[in-house]
């Protein structure tokens, strides 16, 4: 479906405004793995109404910004991974358990009390009302297996290896709804594959290729360091990244501005489409294009530009709106120099 040389892109969130969201509770917090009503501003009867609205000037961002391919902001959700994750049967969101987070926190998080199953479609609406509301490509994300089930408490399945695969049908089914309802993009959220990367070697690559079996449609997995926000000291490379090689997902998306990272690592994913994070969260400071291009071209010598989409390292949830208008614009205009001299 790559049309444009260079598409650029969001990995997924934006910041939610300060009318729909406590943002000082938010950015104060952990992010949340059960659900926290308290972060709302606006009463349950209206909310759906505000998320919509605070989606659609999401959506506008991104356009009047230049982006080719649109999300929905993540507006709608606590976090990247609790709306999906707290709307399976099995959990117990009553009597949460406790996990040590990828930062090191005690954290409450869902208690598996039951097998792990998708009662309903969590976010075919949200893609709908996406799709509604433009004209451009559109791409929408999901947590990972992995990822989910370290932020669960397990009290029912044998090992966590076993967990994992009822967490990738629940996503599984998730995806394939999604592409039904006109997902162009969908992308797997498994930031905790670099946190752990000896079970994800473990359990991990099996649980997302039973995720992504038999899905028709394109498919990205999202790796991270975690938010710039909260992680300021990020490693120079991976720990776990050329295994995703052989797994069917077209797409996988990495942080390379904020940890500096040695672009040459990207030659163990020949035949992936990168998606090149080129704007640091680390900072609210603004990138120049100049600074953006030449982040894109660290990685030219490894990646084809038809095999890259430019994106930031991670979620622009943190940010304040106009520095992540501004992030948005550089790397639109960024990615324009590139393409200018190819």
């Amino acid at each position: 479906m790559q049309q444009t040389l260079l598409p650029t892109s969001l990995v997924g969130s934006l910041p939610q405004p300060d009318w729909l969201i406590n943002r000082s509770l938010l950015t104060s917090n952990t992010p949340p793995r059960v659900r926290m009503r308290d972060l709302w501003r606006v009463a349950p009867e209206y909310l759906e109404q505000a998320q919509d609205d605070a989606t659609v000037l999401a959506i506008r961002d991104q356009e009047r910004a230049g982006l080719d391919i649109i999300t929905d902001g993540e507006m709608r959700r606590e976090s990247y991974s609790n709306r999906f994750a707290t709307a399976l049967e099995g959990v117990d969101l009553d009597n949460p358990g406790i996990v040590i987070s990828r930062s090191g926190a005690h954290v409450p998080v869902p208690r598996v009390i039951g097998k792990i199953r998708r009662k309903h479609a969590v976010e075919v609406r949200d893609l709908q009302f996406l799709r509604a509301n433009t004209d451009r490509p559109v791409k929408i994300t999901v947590p990972g297996p992995f990822t989910m089930v370290q932020q669960a408490k397990n009290d029912f399945y044998p090992t966590e290896a076993v967990m994992a695969l009822d967490y990738a049908a629940a996503v599984n089914e998730e995806i394939r709804d999604l592409f039904a309802a006109g997902a162009d993009i969908v992308q797997i959220d498994e930031p905790y594959m670099q946190a752990r990367p000896e079970a994800a070697r473990e359990y991990g690559v099996q649980a997302l290729n039973r995720a992504l079996d038999g899905v028709a449609g394109t498919t990205a997995v999202h790796i991270c360091f975690g938010y710039g926000h909260m992680v300021k000291g990020k490693p120079a490379g991976y720990s776990f990244l050329g295994e995703l090689a052989d797994t069917p997902a077209h797409q996988i998306s990495i942080e390379t501005a904020q940890p500096s990272l040695d672009c040459s690592v990207l030659e163990k994913l020949r035949g992936k489409t990168i998606i090149l994070g080129v704007l640091d969260l680390g900072t609210h400071a603004v990138e120049s294009a100049d600074t953006v291009a030449a982040r894109i071209h660290r990685a030219l010598p490894y990646v084809s530009p038809e095999n890259l989409v430019i994106a930031p390292d991670c979620g622009l949830k943190y940010l304040p709106r106009e520095a992540a208008l501004g992030k948005m614009r550089a790397m639109v205009e960024g990615a324009k120099l590139v393409r200018a001299g190819l």
